[in-house]
């Protein structure tokens, strides 16, 4: 069994070394009209998997007062939405884009959903509503922290007029 089992690795190995071996022909490029270029398929469009890490506060120089302020100005008053250290790990697999033709001929861009999003210690320390952007929190709306995952489905359509 052991004598098999050598043989066939070798085998495998000489056949990924022949391959590796063989010379390769592409067609030289060249530009498309647009007769040629709708022809043009992506099978099965772009996946995208993410790995984002929000303000990790283990880094070396972590920042301990991030703030994303956002202005509303009415009345006279300038008001600002603060959200106070925003952090966490967001995994995602795997947002789709793709180009499809719809019932009429015409195309549209599909964005599908991703199947799976997990969050890990991902949230924010307050939120509030202030004056100033950068004075101190003095009236928090409250804190947030999600961990867990999700599954998703479907598609977000986009086309032009």
């Amino acid at each position: 069994m052991t004598i098999t089992f050598l043989l066939l690795a070798r085998a495998l190995l000489l056949s990924a070394l022949l391959c590796c071996c063989l010379p390769l022909r592409a067609d030289p490029l060249r530009a498309l009209d647009d007769e040629e270029l709708e022809q043009v398929t992506g099978r099965d469009g772009i996946s995208i998997a993410t790995h984002l890490v929000i303000n990790d506060p283990t880094l070396p120089g972590a920042v301990n007062d991030s703030r994303i302020a956002v202005g509303f100005h009415g009345e006279g008053d300038a008001r600002y939405l603060v959200i106070r250290n925003l952090r966490g790990v967001v995994d995602m697999f795997a947002l789709g884009l793709d180009v499809r033709k719809r019932p009429d001929g015409g195309q549209y861009v599909a964005v599908s959903l991703p199947g799976k999003v997990k969050y890990t210690n991902f949230g924010y320390e307050s939120l509030s509503v202030q004056n100033d952007p950068l004075a101190p929190v003095t009236n928090s709306l409250g804190s947030l922290n999600i961990n867990g995952s999700m599954s998703m489905q479907g598609e977000l359509r986009i086309w032009a007029h």
